[in-house]
């Protein structure tokens, strides 16, 4: 199987190892924009961002439809099994290899794993503890359409 997501250098494995948390949220384009400016401000004057790894959806209905009951599912189980390859992954959770596979790979692209390269075998890691999902109630990034009655 071939897989085009690039591999992580070993220090940002080490760095992510060092992490507990990933922060899960729903933002707009701008507020995601906003936020990434003003940590590359932070960091040209000198200052320390220490903030933890974040993956931002711009709606709910785009992080429901990535992370399914099925994904968090097999992430739990990649964090608690710690299998040795995606053939075992998928053993593990009793699924076809190729849905596992194209799963894994989606999420090595947004970050929530990464492989670790063994020989022929490409080891799935979940590098965090602790998946925390902010959700804002104000609206303003849903995709859906509020109806009046």
């Amino acid at each position: 199987m071939n897989d085009s997501t690039p591999p992580l250098h070993p220090m940002e494995r080490e760095r992510l190892r060092t992490e507990s948390t990933l922060v899960v949220t729903v933002e707009s384009p701008e507020e995601f924009r906003d936020e990434v400016s003003e940590g590359i401000a932070a960091l040209e004057r000198g200052e320390s961002t220490d903030s933890p790894p974040t993956l931002s959806f711009t709606s709910y209905d785009d992080l429901m439809a990535t992370l399914t009951p099925r994904v968090l599912d097999l992430v739990e189980a990649i964090r608690r099994e710690e299998p040795s390859s995606i053939n075992e992954t998928a053993r593990t959770v009793d699924r076809d290899v190729k849905n596992v596979h194209e799963e894994l790979s989606q999420l090595a692209r947004l970050g929530v794993i990464f492989f670790e390269e063994e020989g022929r075998s490409k080891r799935p890691v979940v590098w965090f503890d602790e998946l925390v999902i902010n959700l804002p109630l104000d609206g303003g990034t849903s995709d859906t359409a509020t109806v009046a009655p």
